[in-house]
């Protein structure tokens, strides 16, 4: 980085990461434009393989991609899924047997020497590998039988934005084409993700409310849980707050006793049966005073402390998460500079992180 560069950076702290959340409009449009036919194909050479499993291995943000196309693959066609410990494989060695599994990896930068390593043992022992990263030419590309591209473009900001919404829409077409679907449900998402990116000030107004949060608690059902998870990682590596993430199922069995009329709770309630799910949850919240705010419909906002209204109508349940962590990773972003922090350049952490 030139001196006038650090210059402009040390300026305006979170430039970075503020210029890649603009982005994602385009990059769905583009996913949608230009990646989905290379998907489709990949599904369909897929699906004829007829695999009786599907592993997700992942970290990180990646991971709570991974964990959406859990529940995408699960609920839509029914498929087995489960999450991978790679360190059975890079750690302990074992051997399973995975002929007629398909093992799919999730990585933005496709370098992490784990997710290589368990990702070649995974072809060895009998399964079908798809990559799913932002970076055709990486290791990991490289060891898999197939591959999809994100298309994000170049990510610099150390919290990942652009690539994870990359990343649920391309794995959302990609369970479409197994499913043998058209994707069409998405084509919604390029314009509803400018609106809500466009409600900064809306989102900037909510952060006041966290700027001295010492933890905080995100929950959420079905096809939000991932939604609530990656808010919580997105909060605590941009402004530190410890940000605890739980189903809304497991919060009532046990660690609701930690919420109080002082607690601020982040609520995920996803327009369809998810959010359905949530209700004797929120109820639970608000009869313990929680500080609750809830990104969901003007319905459920209206109920809460706060909040910010999702344009959901007409929007289906499966494709809400690309749409629900736009303002979470804005109000991230928002509460670190209200911090004094930079968003771009999390102490302790590096953009490719190195895991055996």
């Amino acid at each position: 980085m030139s001196a006038t560069t650090a210059a402009q950076h040390h300026d305006r702290p979170g430039q970075i990461m503020a210029g890649e959340m603009a982005e994602q409009p385009e990059v769905l449009r583009r996913i949608l434009e230009e990646g989905a036919p290379r998907i489709r194909e990949v599904a369909e050479a897929i699906a004829a393989r007829q695999p009786r499993f599907v592993l997700l291995t992942a970290r990180g943000t990646s991971d709570n991609a991974a964990l959406y196309t859990k529940y995408l693959l699960e609920v839509r066609l029914g498929l087995p899924c489960g999450l991978t410990s790679m360190s059975t494989t890079t750690a302990y060695g074992a051997k399973p047997d995975l002929r007629d599994v398909l093992v799919i990896t999730v990585s933005q930068s496709g370098g992490s020497p784990d997710l290589v390593a368990s990702t070649r043992a995974a072809r060895e022992a009998g399964a079908i590998t798809l990559a799913v990263t932002n970076n055709a030419d990486s290791p990991l590309a490289e060891v898999s039988e197939y591959h999809i591209d994100v298309l994000a473009g170049e990510e610099k900001a150390l919290p990942a934005t652009k690539t994870y919404t990359a990343e649920l829409l391309a794995l959302y077409l990609f369970v479409e084409g197994l499913d043998g679907g058209d994707g069409a449900a998405a084509k919604v998402l390029p314009d509803l993700a400018r609106q809500i990116l466009d409600r900064q000030e809306e989102v900037r107004t909510l952060a006041g409310r966290y700027r001295f949060a010492e933890r905080m608690v995100l929950t959420s059902r079905g096809y939000g849980y991932p939604t609530a998870k990656e808010a919580a990682l997105k909060l605590m590596e941009t402004s530190y707050i410890p940000a605890l993430s739980y189903s809304g199922a497991d919060l009532l069995h046990g660690p609701l006793a930690m919420v109080d009329n002082v607690s601020p709770v982040i609520a995920i309630v996803t327009d369809g049966r998810g959010g359905e799910a949530l209700q004797p949850v929120l109820e639970r919240l608000r009869g313990r005073g929680a500080d609750l705010v809830v990104i969901g419909t003007q319905a459920e906002v209206d109920k809460a402390s706060a909040g910010f209204a999702l344009p959901t109508d007409g929007v289906v349940e499966e494709v809400q998460p690309i749409l629900e962590i736009l303002p979470l990773q804005m109000l991230a972003y928002e509460v670190t500079i209200a911090r004094g922090q930079d968003p771009d350049a999390p102490r302790a952490l590096a953009k490719v992180t190195e895991t055996h």
